[in-house]
């Protein structure tokens, strides 16, 4: 076991609190992270293999886990680390399933090691599952919003780690999305996998942060808690624009999808499409009884097996914006608004799970709001006071 729970594992005179916060929106990304040269914690593997050294490591892994051009895993083995099992959040050990897709356990065909899904019946790792393993790595991409599933595979993880005595190293990696915090805070009876914790949509942290708070505030069952380290990214601040080598799922294929996700995922409760089974998915609002200049077909792909108006021509709007209006810091909220009084106009129902609509946003309240037609500024403000509260509990867990 390690001696202390919760603790960094960083060198601060080689991380980002160096570094020039201001952000350069007229550079390019490849410019930017060039000039800032951001280096993820899987990349610093002085800092970790030591931890990992005379070990059995149990993995929870996606395509999204390398370390330069090579998956963690294969590092690992090539270093004589020795990795007893593979563990698969949503979409999978290869990133390739559908959203909500479920994940079978089954055999790595490279390494021949034991997949077990945490992703279908199955979301927390069993003592069966665990045993034999001393440490636990965890080294998935987030993209910083609280419906994105990963962070509750990371709950699972810590929790079943924390029971079973099982060590837990996150090698963390920046947040495309975190240089803001907003939207309506979770509210507990609403709780479920696309949301399990009292934070706002967009929570500004990194999942080496994002796991320290879980670990931090108790909200683990019975308020055990998980021997965790953080190995840090080096030369990174919240305000540091950085492309995603790799797509961290199906649907978010580049750094357009990756801003707008916030702003757009609340329309999978609505009767709009957002472009699952398109080329441009997260990236463009869609219906079929929108009669638009251009047009949009959702057909049935890898990653989008069944998407929304599958088959029929959808008018469509597209999303051109400059990267300095993508890295805006708060949600957009016209876009619901806006097809809110288009379906009004049109005659369609715009909520079309008005249940799963409400699990994103964490609450009911914001789409009685939309409802009740109030303005923006309106229910921006219904959320503040619980917004200015959880940046108090975040600055605890800041490393960057």
């Amino acid at each position: 076991m390690f001696l202390i729970s919760s603790i960094i594992f960083l060198f601060f005179s080689s991380c980002s609190q160096t570094q020039d916060k201001t952000l350069l929106s007229n550079t390019s990304d490849d410019q930017i992270n060039e000039q800032f040269n951001i280096i993820p914690g899987a990349d610093r593997l002085s800092f970790y293999l030591p931890l990992l050294k005379g070990k059995t490591v149990g993995l929870v892994v996606n395509q999204t886990s390398l370390v330069g051009s090579k998956h963690l895993l294969d590092v690992l083995m090539e270093e004589g680390i020795e990795v007893a099992k593979l563990f698969a959040p949503e979409h999978g050990i290869r990133g390739a399933a559908d959203a909500g897709e479920k994940i079978n356990d089954s055999i790595d065909e490279k390494s021949g090691l034991q997949i077990v899904s945490l992703y279908g019946k199955n979301k927390k790792p069993s003592a069966a599952q665990l045993k034999g393993l001393d440490v636990i790595v965890f080294d998935i991409q987030d993209v910083g919003v609280r419906f994105y599933t990963y962070i509750s595979t990371l709950h699972y993880v810590l929790e079943a780690s924390a029971e079973n005595n099982v060590d837990v190293v996150i090698l963390d990696r920046p947040n495309p999305n975190g240089h803001y915090v907003d939207g309506p805070v979770l509210d507990d009876s609403f709780k479920s996998f696309v949301g399990m914790h009292p934070v706002p949509m967009v929570y500004g942290m990194t999942i080496g942060e994002y796991g320290q708070m879980i670990n931090g505030e108790g909200w683990l069952k019975d308020g055990v808690r998980a021997d965790l380290k953080v190995i840090a990214c080096q030369n990174y601040t919240h305000d540091a624009n950085y492309d995603l080598p790799i797509k961290p799922s199906p649907n978010l294929p580049n750094r357009k999808s990756v801003l707008l996700y916030p702003s757009l995922c609340l329309f999978e409760g609505s009767s709009f499409s957002i472009g699952r089974g398109t080329d441009q998915p997260f990236q463009l609002l869609a219906h079929p009884k929108w009669k638009k200049k251009e047009s949009i077909t959702p057909k049935s792909t890898s990653g989008a097996k069944y998407p929304k108006h599958e088959n029929k021509e959808c008018g469509v709007i597209y999303f051109d914006y400059t990267d300095a209006q993508l890295k805006r810091r708060k949600l957009n909220l016209s876009y619901l608004h806006q097809a809110m009084k288009s379906s009004k106009e049109l005659g369609f129902e715009f909520f079309e799970n008005k249940a799963f609509f409400d699990k994103l946003a964490g609450t009911d309240i914001l789409r009685k709001q939309l409802v009740q037609g109030l303005d923006l500024k309106e229910i921006r403000a219904s959320w503040q006071d619980e917004l200015s509260a959880f940046k108090l509990i975040r600055e605890k867990y800041l490393i960057y």
